[in-house]
């Protein structure tokens, strides 16, 4: 099987030595995407109350309980814990669009492995992982649990959505599964979750639109849009070599319906990310299927530096 075509289950347990690196429910520095005017804040931990004590020098003053402290005739303070965990839902698209690449792998495996490192992250961080995996025939769906079996029974769905597609497989296209795996994640995600949506977005709507600015009432939503560097709106298109592992096209993309149709679905995926941005104040971040995730997830958030120009 050719390397990059098909996701492996190897791979993707593989993923887990970057868990301790900081993920997209950590601490985000001034650099990051998730952080700044370009996009909203996460909500992050909350904070739990855990007792009322007696005031000690250099606690915060806003937090004297001036009751308590009337009560007993000295100063007491609240005393607050973080929140151990938080639900992390991902919603990952694994429909026949997805199965596409030019450079090191199909958009399918790319997001796959996103899917992966965020889970393994955030399982390091004590959160509870869930997953959507969805495809054109229908979609799988897995509670959030801070246990090391549920991210395992994810990477399987992930692998096995995966593997199911390529070509010559009576695999009928279903743009709208799209906003059907968010109408699902609506009635899963009531609150205070981290919904991370990985993929390319064909299919995009209004309704899409409607669904993403409810999910954004009262939870944190990042978008990760996984592209081919063909989709960047190349003044020239290559030929590309379109492969499923066995057999093997060339298409040419600078002329023809081709490369017009090309450019109308950058566009319009482009004008959708903008309008995530800009209208809902939803992060997005740009993952290509150039290889090494770890890397590019990385720099997104800010957590490396680019090298120089």
């Amino acid at each position: 099987m050719s390397a990059g075509i098909y996701s492996s289950l190897a791979d993707l347990v593989a993923l887990q030595v970057h868990a301790r690196n900081p993920g997209l429910s950590g601490r985000q520095p001034p650099t990051s995407l998730l952080a700044g005017r370009s996009a909203s804040r996460l909500r992050g931990r909350g904070l739990l109350f855990a007792e009322v004590r007696l005031y000690r020098p250099g606690d915060d003053v806003r937090r004297i309980d001036w009751r308590t402290s009337a009560r007993r005739g000295e100063a007491h303070t609240r005393v607050f814990a973080e929140e151990r965990e938080r639900p992390i839902h991902l919603v990952v698209d694994q429909r026949l669009g997805m199965f596409f690449g030019s450079v090191a792998q199909m958009k399918s495996v790319t997001a796959a492995e996103i899917a992966a490192l965020i889970a393994w992250q955030g399982l390091a961080s004590g959160d509870r992982i869930g997953a959507t995996v969805f495809n054109d025939a229908g979609s799988e769906t897995i509670a959030p649990h801070r246990q090391r079996a549920t991210v395992l029974r994810l990477l399987g769905s992930l692998v096995r959505h995966n593997h199911a597609l390529g070509v010559n497989r009576g695999i009928v296209p279903a743009p709208q599964q799209l906003d059907q795996a968010l109408a699902d994640i609506l009635r899963h995600a009531t609150h205070d979750a981290l919904i991370v949506l990985i993929s390319d977005f064909q299919g995009i709507s209004d309704q899409t639109r409607e669904f993403v600015r409810r999910l954004a009432r009262h939870n944190d939503v990042v978008a990760i849009l996984v592209h081919d560097p063909t989709m960047q709106l190349p003044t020239h298109l290559p030929n590309s070599v379109l492969s499923d592992g066995c057999d093997h096209a060339s298409i040419n993309l600078s002329t023809g319906d081709s490369g017009d149709v090309l450019r109308k679905l950058v566009a319009a995926r482009s004008a959708f990310v903008d309008r995530l941005r800009r209208e809902l104040d939803i992060p997005c971040l740009a993952i290509d299927t150039g290889g090494d995730v770890p890397r590019q997830l990385a720099r997104a958030l800010g957590h490396t530096r680019r090298a120089p120009p």
